[in-house]
């Protein structure tokens, strides 16, 4: 085995081929890396605001993940080695060129980071120069949308507005 060996994902990619939308975080929260499922914490508000917003027919459940690939929907982040909150992740990598590489090859219609942090990594900027909402387009990539993080600790900055613009555009 290489020694330049791929580190160990702590919650794989749920991707496949032209899905209609792939939601992107930064990292796995440490609740999803230990149950294996994306936004897994009861207190993230990602599955509850999904179905309200009519991205999904009904409430799901995280353990339910790989089954809104039979909707269009995927899931990434752009820290795969580490799980945690922002600072706790801090001294980890965020892949950027791995995951445009992995948004060439799938080629999903839009993405949706679902928060500013993401976003702000994507963008090299600061996240308080990162706007909610869509984004505008940028050549030879899927829509972007920038999502209020649905995290419980993120509460202070919550709203549901981003996400029901991403929704109508999804059923448009």
């Amino acid at each position: 085995m290489s020694s330049a060996a791929k580190p160990i994902e702590r919650l794989p990619d749920q991707l496949q081929d032209n899905l209609r939308l792939v939601f992107v975080g930064t990292a796995a929260s440490q609740r999803s890396a230990a149950v294996g499922h994306y936004y897994a914490h009861p207190g993230n508000r990602f599955w509850r605001t999904i179905h309200q917003v009519g991205l999904t027919p009904r409430l799901y459940e995280p353990r339910e993940f790989p089954s809104l690939l039979n909707l269009g929907f995927g899931f990434t982040d752009l820290c795969k080695a580490a799980a945690g909150m922002d600072h706790e992740i801090a001294d980890h990598p965020i892949d950027i060129a791995g995951f445009k590489s992995k948004i060439q090859r799938f080629q999903p219609r839009s993405i949706a980071f679902t928060s500013k942090k993401a976003a702000s990594f994507f963008y090299e900027k600061p996240t308080n120069a990162i706007i909610l909402g869509r984004q505008r387009s940028r050549e030879n990539f899927p829509e972007i949308f920038v999502l209020s993080s649905p995290s419980g600790a993120a509460s202070g900055s919550w709203t549901i507005d981003p996400w029901k613009e991403l929704a109508d555009w999804i059923r448009s």
